[in-house]
């Protein structure tokens, strides 16, 4: 791991433990074993290390998700991968999880360019409009949409996070049924 990735493996358990208030970047520095200088040689200001770590992180979990689907699925299907996906991806990295939230959550968040934001949205937009245009699910605002099915990944992900995992999978299927019984039209 270089410097770099060390700063901002240091300032993703800090700042989930402690906070950005509580974080001075002295206290990141330390953790990561590089000077002050070395982190704002990198960072040139708290700020920026928070947003550079949300986008990382953000940038390496929709790597992830979309890296699972292949050119033959559908869009039903890659939306329930997508799901089920990032779900497993939140057990499985339950830190960049809770920072990811703690972003949103934050003034931060508005901070990070409009154009990044969409840049980190747009394939999920773009498989919302695909799924709408071929009436696969209703058509109602992408941007509705869009929150719903967060807000549910969020609400399934908080509710399996401290089950036993053989408890977990079930939840997980049915939660994304519940999703696509709330979006889809009924027969």
């Amino acid at each position: 791991m270089d410097k770099k990735e060390q700063i901002l493996a240091s300032a993703l358990k800090l700042f989930v433990e402690f906070g950005f208030h509580g974080t001075p970047t002295s206290k990141i520095a330390k953790e990561a074993g590089v000077s002050n200088g070395t982190l704002f040689h990198y960072f040139a200001t708290k700020e920026d290390l928070i947003k550079e770590l949300y986008i990382t992180i953000k940038n390496d979990l929709n790597q992830f998700l979309f890296s699972k689907i292949t050119p033959e699925d559908g869009v039903e299907t890659i939306i329930k991968k997508v799901f089920i996906y990032f779900i497993y991806w939140a057990l499985d990295n339950r830190e960049k999880n809770h920072y990811i939230q703690q972003v949103l959550f934050s003034p931060h968040i508005f901070q990070i360019s409009e154009s990044v934001l969409m840049e980190q949205s747009q394939k999920h937009i773009q498989l919302i409009e695909e799924a709408k245009a071929t009436k696969i699910i209703k058509d109602l605002p992408t941007d509705l949409i869009y929150t719903l099915a967060n807000s549910h990944l969020m609400g399934i992900y908080n509710y399996v996070v401290n089950l036993p995992p053989d408890a977990q999978k079930p939840i997980i299927e049915n939660g994304f049924e519940m999703l696509w019984d709330m979006l889809t039209e009924q027969k």
